[in-house]
Protein backbone atom coordinates (compact mmCIF):
# COMPACT_ATOMS: atom_id res chain seq x y z
CA UNK A 1 0.00 0.00 0.00
CA UNK A 2 1.29 3.63 -1.18
CA UNK A 3 2.38 5.54 2.16
CA UNK A 4 -0.12 8.38 1.91
CA UNK A 5 -2.77 5.51 1.78
CA UNK A 6 -1.28 3.98 4.47
CA UNK A 7 -1.23 7.57 6.68
CA UNK A 8 -5.11 8.33 5.55
CA UNK A 9 -6.22 4.81 6.69
CA UNK A 10 -4.45 5.54 10.26
CA UNK A 11 -6.11 8.62 10.40
CA UNK A 12 -9.40 7.26 9.73
CA UNK A 13 -9.19 3.94 12.22
CA UNK A 14 -8.08 6.83 14.73
CA UNK A 15 -10.66 9.30 13.86
CA UNK A 16 -13.29 6.18 14.53
CA UNK A 17 -12.10 5.28 17.49
CA UNK A 18 -12.56 8.85 19.01
CA UNK A 19 -16.27 8.53 17.99
CA UNK A 20 -16.36 5.66 19.80
CA UNK A 21 -14.96 7.04 22.69
CA UNK A 22 -16.73 10.18 22.58
CA UNK A 23 -20.12 8.01 22.11
CA UNK A 24 -20.70 9.83 18.76
CA UNK A 25 -20.84 6.50 16.75
CA UNK A 26 -23.52 5.11 19.21
CA UNK A 27 -27.13 4.84 18.52
CA UNK A 28 -30.24 3.53 20.18
CA UNK A 29 -30.06 -0.57 21.69
CA UNK A 30 -31.93 -2.83 20.20
CA UNK A 31 -32.19 -1.24 16.84
CA UNK A 32 -35.38 -0.97 14.53
CA UNK A 33 -38.43 0.76 14.07
CA UNK A 34 -37.66 3.95 16.26
CA UNK A 35 -38.61 7.34 15.87
CA UNK A 36 -36.61 10.06 17.25
CA UNK A 37 -38.13 12.11 19.22
CA UNK A 38 -37.93 15.66 21.73
CA UNK A 39 -39.92 15.84 24.74
CA UNK A 40 -40.25 18.96 26.94
CA UNK A 41 -38.95 19.32 30.34
CA UNK A 42 -38.77 20.71 33.92
CA UNK A 43 -35.90 21.81 35.89
CA UNK A 44 -36.27 20.49 39.75
CA UNK A 45 -34.02 22.18 42.62
CA UNK A 46 -35.16 20.86 46.13
CA UNK A 47 -33.44 20.95 49.30
CA UNK A 48 -29.58 22.08 48.60
CA UNK A 49 -30.06 20.61 44.89
CA UNK A 50 -28.61 23.06 42.15
CA UNK A 51 -29.27 22.08 38.43
CA UNK A 52 -27.19 24.35 35.94
CA UNK A 53 -27.73 23.35 32.19
CA UNK A 54 -26.71 19.26 32.15
CA UNK A 55 -24.59 19.59 35.56
CA UNK A 56 -26.39 18.18 38.70
CA UNK A 57 -25.23 19.00 42.43
CA UNK A 58 -25.88 18.24 45.75
CA UNK A 59 -24.12 20.30 47.85
CA UNK A 60 -24.99 19.36 51.66
CA UNK A 61 -24.39 16.03 52.64
CA UNK A 62 -27.84 16.43 54.84
CA UNK A 63 -29.63 12.43 54.95
CA UNK A 64 -32.88 13.21 55.66
CA UNK A 65 -35.34 15.31 53.54
CA UNK A 66 -35.94 15.51 49.79
CA UNK A 67 -32.57 17.10 48.20
CA UNK A 68 -32.54 16.79 44.27
CA UNK A 69 -31.71 18.33 40.97
CA UNK A 70 -33.35 16.91 38.47
CA UNK A 71 -35.08 17.43 34.79
CA UNK A 72 -38.61 15.89 34.53
CA UNK A 73 -39.50 15.10 31.14
CA UNK A 74 -43.06 15.10 29.75
CA UNK A 75 -45.31 11.87 30.95
CA UNK A 76 -46.11 9.55 28.16
CA UNK A 77 -48.90 6.66 27.98
CA UNK A 78 -48.58 3.23 25.95
CA UNK A 79 -46.13 2.37 23.09
CA UNK A 80 -42.04 1.63 23.89
CA UNK A 81 -39.77 4.68 24.38
CA UNK A 82 -36.27 4.82 24.81
CA UNK A 83 -34.00 6.98 26.94
CA UNK A 84 -30.60 6.99 25.98
CA UNK A 85 -27.99 9.45 28.11
CA UNK A 86 -24.38 9.32 29.45
CA UNK A 87 -23.39 10.50 33.21
CA UNK A 88 -20.00 11.16 34.62
CA UNK A 89 -19.81 11.60 38.00
CA UNK A 90 -17.12 14.21 39.02
CA UNK A 91 -17.04 14.53 42.56
CA UNK A 92 -18.86 12.09 45.37
CA UNK A 93 -18.34 12.99 48.38
CA UNK A 94 -21.44 11.28 49.40
CA UNK A 95 -22.86 7.92 48.49
CA UNK A 96 -26.15 6.50 46.97
CA UNK A 97 -27.46 9.29 44.68
CA UNK A 98 -30.20 8.21 42.42
CA UNK A 99 -28.87 9.28 38.84
CA UNK A 100 -31.98 7.85 36.63
CA UNK A 101 -35.47 7.58 37.28
CA UNK A 102 -38.44 5.68 35.25
CA UNK A 103 -41.67 7.34 36.79
CA UNK A 104 -45.43 6.06 37.22
CA UNK A 105 -47.92 8.90 37.31
CA UNK A 106 -50.42 6.86 37.52
CA UNK A 107 -52.99 7.89 39.56
CA UNK A 108 -53.13 5.47 42.63
CA UNK A 109 -49.25 3.90 41.50
CA UNK A 110 -47.70 7.23 41.36
CA UNK A 111 -43.81 6.95 42.44
CA UNK A 112 -40.73 5.93 41.39
CA UNK A 113 -41.27 2.78 39.13
CA UNK A 114 -37.37 2.64 38.41
CA UNK A 115 -34.31 3.89 39.85
CA UNK A 116 -30.92 3.56 39.08
CA UNK A 117 -28.43 5.25 42.13
CA UNK A 118 -24.64 5.23 42.59
CA UNK A 119 -22.60 4.20 45.57
CA UNK A 120 -19.40 5.77 46.35
CA UNK A 121 -17.18 3.52 44.55
CA UNK A 122 -18.60 3.58 41.50
CA UNK A 123 -21.20 0.81 42.20
CA UNK A 124 -24.73 0.95 40.38
CA UNK A 125 -27.64 -0.87 41.30
CA UNK A 126 -31.53 -0.58 41.41
CA UNK A 127 -32.99 0.65 44.08
CA UNK A 128 -35.95 -1.11 43.94
CA UNK A 129 -34.40 -4.58 44.83
CA UNK A 130 -30.99 -3.70 44.86
CA UNK A 131 -29.69 -5.83 42.02
CA UNK A 132 -25.88 -4.69 40.83
CA UNK A 133 -25.77 -3.48 37.46
CA UNK A 134 -22.31 -2.53 37.35
CA UNK A 135 -19.10 -1.35 38.91
CA UNK A 136 -18.88 1.18 35.86
CA UNK A 137 -19.64 4.81 38.18
CA UNK A 138 -16.31 5.62 39.70
CA UNK A 139 -15.69 9.24 39.68
CA UNK A 140 -14.79 10.71 36.15
CA UNK A 141 -15.73 7.54 34.34
CA UNK A 142 -18.41 8.28 31.57
CA UNK A 143 -20.94 6.00 31.63
CA UNK A 144 -23.69 5.04 28.93
CA UNK A 145 -27.46 4.41 30.40
CA UNK A 146 -30.28 3.23 27.91
CA UNK A 147 -33.96 2.33 29.21
CA UNK A 148 -35.97 0.80 26.88
CA UNK A 149 -39.54 0.55 28.03
CA UNK A 150 -43.07 -1.66 26.82
CA UNK A 151 -45.52 -0.25 29.03
CA UNK A 152 -47.84 -2.73 30.30
CA UNK A 153 -44.88 -5.36 29.77
CA UNK A 154 -41.25 -4.57 30.36
CA UNK A 155 -38.69 -2.58 31.37
CA UNK A 156 -34.84 -2.43 30.45
CA UNK A 157 -31.85 -1.01 31.56
CA UNK A 158 -28.54 -1.37 29.43
CA UNK A 159 -25.12 0.19 30.95
CA UNK A 160 -22.75 0.44 28.17
CA UNK A 161 -24.70 -0.98 25.80
CA UNK A 162 -24.74 -4.41 27.95
CA UNK A 163 -28.38 -5.21 29.12
CA UNK A 164 -28.18 -5.07 32.90
CA UNK A 165 -31.54 -5.31 34.55
CA UNK A 166 -35.19 -6.44 33.21
CA UNK A 167 -38.47 -5.99 35.33
CA UNK A 168 -42.03 -6.20 34.79
CA UNK A 169 -43.81 -3.07 34.39
CA UNK A 170 -47.91 -1.74 34.53
CA UNK A 171 -49.51 -0.07 32.31
CA UNK A 172 -50.27 3.46 32.69
CA UNK A 173 -48.57 6.82 32.62
CA UNK A 174 -44.59 7.50 32.94
CA UNK A 175 -41.97 9.84 32.75
CA UNK A 176 -37.92 9.96 33.21
CA UNK A 177 -36.21 11.78 35.46
CA UNK A 178 -32.50 12.08 35.37
CA UNK A 179 -30.20 14.41 37.58
CA UNK A 180 -28.85 13.83 41.15
CA UNK A 181 -31.57 13.10 43.99
CA UNK A 182 -30.88 11.34 47.51
CA UNK A 183 -32.24 8.21 47.86
CA UNK A 184 -33.93 7.00 50.99
CA UNK A 185 -30.35 5.93 52.28
CA UNK A 186 -28.03 8.03 51.06
CA UNK A 187 -26.45 11.28 51.05
CA UNK A 188 -24.55 14.49 49.08
CA UNK A 189 -22.73 16.20 48.22
CA UNK A 190 -22.63 14.50 44.79
CA UNK A 191 -21.61 16.53 41.30
CA UNK A 192 -23.05 14.16 38.12
CA UNK A 193 -22.52 15.55 34.40
CA UNK A 194 -24.69 14.56 31.65
CA UNK A 195 -24.75 14.55 27.98
CA UNK A 196 -25.78 13.53 24.81
CA UNK A 197 -29.46 12.71 25.70
CA UNK A 198 -31.85 11.20 23.31
CA UNK A 199 -35.09 10.01 23.34
CA UNK A 200 -36.90 7.65 20.92
CA UNK A 201 -40.22 5.62 20.66
CA UNK A 202 -42.18 3.31 18.10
Amino acid sequence: MPRNHRVIAGLSAACGLLLAASGVAHAEVEPGGWSSESPGFKVQERGCGEVDNLTFELTCSTASGDQRAERRYDTYTGGTHQFEGYFRVTSMGGTRISLKQTFNDTDGDAGPYFMLAVERGGRLYAVHGGDTLSNAGTVGATVRVNTVHQVGKEHRTYINGSLKHTVDSPGGSFYDKFGAYRTGSGNGPATVVWSNVKFWRK
